[in-house]
């Protein structure tokens, strides 16, 4: 966005690893804290708000980071009302879908009982509190609801980085629940879904859309594709599912495909090898 004439300021509650350009153009502060927005600029026209505790089985054993994500968009949606902000971007999640039996999920397949975790509840709530902010005070909205997102810049545990990680350490790779299939999506094609949202703001807001790669993989797939690209002989092990999570998610992206113009360009067995390439010469803690 910078190379295209926006003007951008980002907030977070810890410096950026990666890039001191980044840094140079970030405010640090936790969200949870209305004394930290005070901060922010209010010159804007748009906020993008992607900040949220995401490890759903982390959410499962420590429910309060799902009141933190309600805290943390409740704060940033009264600094929009209070400073005559009328733009957001609200990261939600396919978790919104849960485990009902639909093959692949369109955008009004949402239920709030389909909530599997406390991770999917405070995606819901949290769109049902956007809109309740775009129908009292005005501020018209996307929503876009991502899927699995991994690549470059990610050192966390989700499950792509963990397998990369545990091959490299040869680790077994545990899989929970053999007929685990989940949608991903390379983070360079979650970032032009972004772009996209910005750009066309204007024409297609107040609505929401799945960005995702559209195909679903199984996770015994993506154990072997990670121990295939690096050459690895780890076992893998097969255990039951967890509390919580999802078995199966794949996302319809004909509506963001047709609105935005939004097409994934990256597979799954690219995203892998471009991410194993990045790990390497960045090290991965």
């Amino acid at each position: 966005m910078l190379t295209e004439g926006y003007s951008v300021t980002g907030a977070d509650i810890r410096p950026n690893p990666w890039s001191r350009k980044i840094n140079e153009l970030t405010i640090i502060a936790d969200l949870c804290k209305t004394s930290d927005l005070e901060e922010l600029p209010v010159d804007i026209d748009m906020v993008i708000h992607l900040a949220a505790n995401a490890r759903v089985y982390d959410l499962v054993l420590h429910p309060e980071q799902a009141r933190e994500n309600f805290e943390m968009l409740f704060n940033i949606l009264e600094f929009c009302r209070k400073n005559t902000i009328s733009g957001f971007l609200f990261s939600s999640s396919r978790e919104v879908y849960g485990n009902s039996d639909n093959g692949t999920y369109s955008e009004n397949d949402a239920d709030i009982r389909n909530c599997e975790n406390p991770y999917a509840a405070s995606k819901i709530g949290g769109e049902a509190l956007v809109y309740s902010y775009h129908q009292c005070y005005g501020i018209d909205f996307i929503i876009t609801r991502f899927s699995n997102v991994y690549g470059m810049y990610d050192t966390s545990d989700r499950v792509i980085p963990l397998f990369i990680r545990r091959t490299r350490d040869d680790q077994d790779l545990i899989i929970y629940g053999k007929d685990k299939r989940l949608d991903f999506s390379f983070i360079d094609d979650t970032v032009a879904g972004i772009i996209r949202c910005i750009v066309k703001f204007t024409a297609v807001k107040n609505t929401t859309f799945n960005i995702s790669s559209g195909r679903s993989v199984s996770i015994l797939d993506v154990a072997y594709l990670v121990r295939k690209a690096m050459n690895g002989k780890n076992a893998i092990i097969i255990g039951e599912n967890r509390t919580g999570e999802v078995m199966r998610s794949e996302v319809d992206i004909s509506k963001a495909e047709e609105l935005l113009g939004f097409i994934p360009e990256v597979s799954i067995e690219e995203g892998i090898e471009r991410s194993i390439i990045w790990y390497r010469e960045h090290g991965i803690p």
